[in-house]
């Protein structure tokens, strides 16, 4: 049937009864509300979205089940199972994966920790390996979808997730566990809280290790995770100070191979759902041309000062301190990549790569005599920041709240050289101010430990330039709630300073750009009212203008910077439904989110012409609206049955004009139209469900289920492709995949404990694709199709049939 809603009928809606595994916060049996999260959680300056009573579509995952069913999948996507959200493994390294929010992704999704933002303040990404850890020590995660609660001028178009670690001051007990899964994958972790002493002090600390290989070829890792914790509560003063980091390092599978590739290398016309382009081996271990490596640690101090019954001060100060990196590869020898290296099963020969650059009296730059190197691409950062809130309770009724938020953030770019692979040296001729250098220094690739960040004077090739990114932002909230009734009104406004050094490209009189600076807003407001115990309605809405990312204030990775330079334009309403019980519950969100201004960077060259011309297209626009259901029936102690749909309708908006300029004589050279209207958005699922059911067979016995759905899922490629052509989106198949659990758990002593817990993902071992980057047609001629899809499109396959277990003793 069609629905209407919000003023444009898009939308067919099939109803369908649908799940997760734990989809939603709620009051009731077996589910986490606001009121526990702070019992056992470090909240501070995070906005925890209340049952009931906040205007926000909200999900909550308590620590049992990210414990029990994450296993060895990314942490990502432990929420694949809540509406409006798909997660993927993408090219399945550790920590490579990736997750969408209503269609939008992770630049455009905030990701918090305890109320602390994480994205990266030049992209807006979020780089899960640097967080591979943060499963063994979160209480609680709360996804709020759509603009969401926090008072902070965030990135929250598509919505909102809040990691919430664990306290100093969570009761007494330690935990050891121990894991095993498929492709050697292991994990061992220790952790214990000392519980809050009657001085006021407190404790906890976790240390573990995990390792082994993913499902994909060339996959190893190792990676480990502390965290720390000491707490101070004394009279109307409560301090927490917190450091947590995950040092880690794992090689990838950051190419994706095209779908003829998979079933070269395949058997009996099946692709090999494993098959990696960049890995091979080197003396007889494992080697890949494409490893990641990083030790991104977050410490923070927060100070909660009750000045009085009605007055609350709460200040967070944090730091952190990345450095690491990515490889990939330089250069050639005697004119090949690694293309011309390849084995018979596809993977690369780097012992003959070693011997084909030794060979190489004497490298240079030209293809006759180069050699074939693996460099690394550095990203470190040093970031510092600070919120504070107060909030004041004026009467019953009324509460305001008023806060600062500043944050400094330098992000360090440059390239060294990793490994020579038999090589001598290499030259280098991209540092205008010290040409043709040689270079002989090559540098691990592996974590550095030190907290507190290290050395970033290592010899650099290829680009080196600093991006430094300041914010300074202030936020005002009032609040209303009387019985059934409860509204906010939320203003927030920032300033942020933008400045580009480099290095490489500019004499040193030009190397540093003056600071840019673009103020950006937003406003929200929104209203919950219970009819009765049962039923409850809200609204919300909300108008963001949102500073662009670094990459659109500097144009082309140089110090120009983008004349026609426009904040993006976000604008969001939302209506909901509730229903609680004893024994059922629901929610029901409708909603629609326009995005507009988005900027995109178009390149053309006349025919003929060696000269390329760029145009800054302004008016890009998305529409993301749909219909969310999730529910939760516990008709016995023994069984609990959950469920979500979610369908969305995500596409952009119009065709917008670019125009073409030479910058040298500012004059228009061309203009060309992007035809996006109707587009579909890609990368995301835009109708998914699940339906779940935790059955407990004894009091020691629980088995788990759950299947998952997901459909309208079209390619990820950039539509400032579509320049002067109507270019589709390609839509990939529908799959569904199931996943079963069992947990054996018995009490050895009073307060210990004993629990075994078996996982396994995609237990029909569904072959599917979940990713694809490019957008090439099916062909006339089906055999040169899969499953309908053209065999010369770049997809990543979804990983096959795996497994894990585990067992814990709590003490």
């Amino acid at each position: 049937m069609k629905i209407n809603y919000l003023g444009k009928s898009r939308l067919s809606v099939v109803i369908v009864l649908s799940a997760a595994s734990v989809a939603f916060a709620q009051k009731n049996r077996d589910s986490i509300n606001s009121k526990d999260i702070e019992q056992v959680v470090l909240t501070g300056v995070a906005d925890i979205a209340k049952d009931r009573k906040t205007p926000v579509a909200v999900s909550t995952i308590k620590e049992t089940v990210i414990v029990e069913k994450l296993g060895n999948q990314e942490f990502p996507e432990v929420l694949n199972t809540t509406p409006s959200v798909y997660a993927t493994k993408a090219g399945g390294g550790f920590g490579d994966s990736r997750i969408n929010v209503r269609g939008f992704d992770q630049r455009n999704t905030a990701v918090m920790i305890n109320g602390v933002p994480v994205n990266d303040m030049e992209n807006g990404a979020v780089y899960w390996s640097n967080w591979a850890g943060l499963s063994d020590v979160t209480s609680a995660m709360q996804v709020q979808r759509g603009l969401g609660s926090s008072k902070l001028a965030i990135a929250s178009v598509g919505g909102t997730i809040n990691v919430l670690t664990r306290s100093a001051d969570k009761k007494r007990e330690g935990n050891v566990m121990f894991g095993l899964g498929n492709s050697g994958y292991n994990k061992l972790l220790f952790s214990y809280n000392t519980g809050k002493g009657n001085t006021g002090w407190s404790s906890s600390f976790l240390m573990s290790r995990t390792a082994g290989s993913m499902y994909a070829d060339g996959t190893e890792f190792e990676g480990y995770n502390y965290y720390w914790a000491l707490g101070y509560q004394k009279g109307k003063h409560d301090f927490q100070f917190t450091i947590t980091g995950a040092p880690q390092w794992h090689n990838q599978r950051s190419f994706s191979p095209t779908i003829n590739e998979y079933l070269k290398y395949g058997t009996d016309g099946e692709p090999n759902r494993k098959y990696n382009l960049n890995w091979g081996t080197l003396r007889g271990e494992e080697y890949s041309f494409t490893r990641n490596y990083y030790h991104k640690p977050v410490m923070s101090l927060n100070w909660d000062y009750k000045i009085s019954d009605a007055t609350k001060l709460s200040t967070v100060v944090y730091a952190s301190f990345g450095r690491g990196g990515g490889t990939g590869t330089l250069g050639r020898v005697n004119n090949k990549t690694e293309n011309g290296f390849r084995k018979a099963d596809g993977s690369i020969d780097f012992d003959a790569i070693y011997a084909a650059n030794a060979a190489i009296a004497t490298p240079n730059s030209n293809s006759a005599n180069s050699v074939f190197v693996r460099r690394s691409s550095i990203n470190s950062h040093n970031w510092i920041g600070a919120i504070s809130s107060l909030n004041h309770k004026l009467n019953d009724n009324l509460n305001f709240t008023v806060g600062v938020d500043g944050r400094y953030y330098k992000g360090i770019h440059y390239r060294v050289m990793s490994d020579f692979l038999g090589a001598k040296y290499i030259i280098d001729n991209t540092d205008i101010n010290n040409p043709n250098r040689k270079i002989t220094d090559a540098y691990d690739a592996s974590p550095n430990w030190n907290p507190f960040g290290g050395k970033t004077d290592e010899v650099k090739i290829a680009y080196n330039n600093d991006g430094i990114v300041n914010w300074l932002g202030g936020f005002g909230q009032l609040e209303y709630s009387n019985g059934d009734l409860s509204a906010f009104a939320q203003g927030s406004i920032s300033n942020q300073g933008f400045q580009r050094v480099d290095y490489f490209l500019y004499a040193p009189a030009n190397q540093k750009t003056e600071m840019v600076n673009k103020l950006g807003y937003n406003v929200k407001a929104g209203l919950n009212y219970n009819l009765n115990a049962n039923h409850n309605v809200f609204f919300n809405t909300g108008y963001y203008e949102r500073q662009p990312f670094f990459g659109a204030v500097f144009l082309d990775n140089t110090n120009r910077v983008n004349p026609n330079l426009e904040n993006e334009k976000v604008f969001s309403a939302e209506l909901g439904y509730g229903f609680r019980s004893s024994v059922f519950n629901a929610n029901v969100n409708l909603y629609n989110t326009s995005w507009g201004d988005i900027f995109k960077r178009v390149s053309y060259r006349p025919t003929g012409s060696t000269v390329t011309y760029y145009a800054n297209v302004l008016g890009v626009k998305e529409i993301h609206r749909g219909v969310e259901v999730d529910f939760n029936v516990k008709p016995t102690d023994w069984i609990t049955v959950n469920g979500m749909f979610s369908a969305g309708d995500w596409y952009y908006d119009k065709d917008v004009k670019a125009t073409f300029i030479n910058d040298e004589t500012n004059t228009v050279v061309a203009e060309g139209n992007l035809l996006i209207k109707d587009l579909k958005v890609g990368d995301a699922a835009q109708l998914t469900w699940a339906l779940g059911a935790d059955v407990r067979a004894t009091e020691n016995l629980k088995f788990d289920a759950t299947y998952r759905y997901a459909d309208n899922l079209y390619s990820g490629f950039d539509p400032a492709s579509n320049l002067n052509k109507n270019t589709p989106a390609v839509k990939l198949p529908s799959f569904g995949l199931l996943d079963l659990g069992l947990t054996l758990s018995t009490k050895t002593n009073v307060g210990k404990s004993l629990s075994f817990r078996l996982n396994v993902n995609n237990v029909l071992d569904e072959t599917y694709i979940s990713d694809m980057r490019t957008n090439i047609a099916a062909d006339a001629n089906a055999a040169n199709n899969w499953n309908g899809i053209n065999k010369n499109n770049q997809v990543y396959f979804g990983f096959g049939r795996t497994w894990n277990a585990s067992i814990a003793y709590k003490f």
